[in-house]
């Protein structure tokens, strides 16, 4: 029985005959298009506050295929390498484009819904960036435990007065198209959350601006307005991530299959593989093997194509 699906291609700047390539990759994977549709979002519409954004381009192919899956492993052969090089193809359920179901979209925080790594920016006030920047770095391709490595990374910030957070708050910036991604998917009656390996302290205040349906991260241990170089209470490591989205799916009344983990690293694996949709954004190899879809493109905003939005 053949099922309705899309295939969403997204490029920066397509060149002449991206249509037809696209068209042509769907249709040799066996699948029936039925409509196809180009958008040009430019830097502005995406993400009026930050001038260095770039445009992109979306097409949406509305398909019918016998086997989505297979028409997923068709177009995307190999996680680590396009297709068709400069445009990333997506094969998204037709589940996706109900707006009568309600969707939770689960974000990491580091490296995804905002620009840096706040690990990174805590460290530079002891003059360690570099050294933690290493660490962050391997933690993130799965070459070494998250736990251990957030230890190790915290322990650097030990004697740091706790007002230095206010500071690294501040220095925050959220990736390209972030804040018209949220505001489109709460104005449309989803849940947007946020669960993150860093810290409350700088996680919160963010998701209260953001207005978010739901946040989660670590909590950096403050002694006498000191830094005491530990977290406070259990690390939120991939599996405690998996587990709270699960929790707040149940919450909101949303269904498993219509939640979306968004993320970057190795410490988003597991929620990936729980999640109805996985998106891995800019992306570690690791998380790239197991996505169902990748966003290869500097901008959050074009995940709003996932949802026909």
């Amino acid at each position: 029985m053949s099922l309705n699906c899309a295939v969403v291609a997204l490029a920066v700047s397509p060149e002449d005959g991206a249509t037809e390539a696209v068209l042509d990759a769907v249709e040799r994977a066996g699948a029936v298009v039925e409509t196809h549709n180009w958008v040009r979002v430019t830097g502005t519409a995406s993400d009026g506050q930050a001038a260095d954004v770039e445009g992109y381009n979306a097409l949406t192919v509305r398909v019918q295929t016998e086997d989505p899956q297979q028409l997923r492993r068709a177009l995307q052969p190999d996680p680590q390498r396009q297709l068709l090089p400069g445009i990333d193809l997506n094969v998204v359920p037709h589940t996706w484009f109900d707006q009568s179901r309600k969707k939770l979209v689960v974000l990491d925080v580091d490296s995804t819904l905002i620009r840096q790594e706040v690990i990174e920016l805590l460290a530079a006030h002891v003059g360690r960036e570099a050294e933690v920047a290493a660490v962050t770095e391997r933690a993130m391709r799965g070459e070494i435990d998250f736990a251990a490595s957030l230890r190790e990374r915290v322990a650097v910030l030990e004697g740091l007065p706790a007002s230095v957070i206010d500071d690294v708050a501040a220095a925050v910036r959220l990736s390209p198209g972030a804040k018209v991604l949220v505001q489109t998917l709460l104005r449309e009656g989803h849940a947007v959350a946020a669960v993150s390996g860093g810290f409350s302290q700088v996680l919160d205040p963010l998701a209260a601006r953001l207005e978010l349906t739901r946040a989660a991260a670590n909590e950096l241990e403050i002694q006498d307005g000191v830094l005491t170089g530990r977290v406070a209470g259990r690390i939120v490591d991939r599996a405690v991530k998996a587990e709270v989205m699960g929790q707040w799916a149940q919450e909101l009344g949303v269904a498993p299959e219509d939640v979306m983990a968004v993320g970057d690293g190795a410490n988003d694996i597991d929620m990936a593989r729980a999640a109805g949709l996985s998106v891995a954004y800019r992306a570690k190899p690791a998380l790239r093997e197991v996505a169902d879809t990748q966003l290869s493109l500097p901008n959050l905003d074009a995940l709003r194509f996932f949802l026909d939005l």
